[in-house]
């Protein structure tokens, strides 16, 4: 039998209010009241750091970052700094790794091979750099991904959290600030400078949830509700 997800179109979330409803899943989940979940939807411009990274990778102070509307947030992913904003496809599964052998790695793989089909379709070959997580074009990543794997002792393995970040159409002068994912050697790109065209978002998360279906070999259901909808039903006040 083929793992069931619900997915949430949630559209455009506060970088802080998705951290807690992640956080308020994950303990839902493992406690039993949960199955598998996925969130979608985009970001007001922010910078986060993940475990991996450091202040150092911010190129700009406090003053600057608050004039270009950026905020920041200290997160309990792996990798290091990344930016998330409009024009970004963020994505947020929330899963038990269980059914995926229990391999943070393979994991890792599987939502690569996600977005590398889902830009296929578009006619854009993207790939993956040794030693590197997410999908690239070239010497640019157009995809970025840093999860945490939550220990489930009760059930001896994992559950996900955070997730992927696609450039669709974001501002890319607000990588300029930082230092992406502490790489200096390759730059960042999207799919509207890649084809040279611009491609609407609710294409792009179609194609990415049918993409996801068919890597995953999960069966999605789509679920209806705001952010307070859900904060609310899974017992956390945001």
């Amino acid at each position: 039998m083929r793992p069931q997800c619900d997915i949430y179109d949630l559209h455009r979330v506060e970088y802080g209010q998705a951290f807690d409803l992640q956080k308020s899943a994950v303990r839902r989940m493992l406690r039993g009241e949960l199955g598998n979940t996925v969130l979608l939807l985009e970001h007001p411009p922010v910078y986060t750091i993940g475990r991996a990274g450091g202040g150092e990778n911010v190129l700009i102070g406090e003053q600057e970052r608050e004039k270009l509307g950026i905020a920041l947030f200290d997160v309990d992913r792996g990798g290091d700094v990344t930016y998330h904003g409009p024009g970004q496809l963020v994505g947020y599964p929330i899963l038990h790794l269980r059914d995926w052998k229990n391999d943070v790695r393979e994991y890792l793989r599987l939502l690569e091979e996600v977005i590398i089909r889902l830009l296929a379709g578009f006619g854009i070959e993207a790939g993956r750099k040794e030693g590197m997580t997410g999908a690239w074009v070239g010497n640019e990543k157009i995809c970025a991904i840093g999860v945490k794997a939550n220990r489930d002792t009760a059930n001896q393995g994992y559950i996900s959290s955070h997730g992927f970040a696609l450039n669709v159409d974001p501002d890319l002068s607000h990588f300029g600030h930082i230092v992406p994912c502490g790489i200096t050697e390759f730059g960042v790109t999207s799919l509207r400078k890649v084809l040279g065209r611009p491609v609407e978002m609710e294409d792009v998360k179609q194609r990415w949830q049918s993409a996801f279906t068919e890597v995953f070999e999960i069966d999605l259901k789509m679920g209806t509700a705001t952010v307070d909808e859900l904060s609310t039903r899974w017992g956390e006040v945001l």
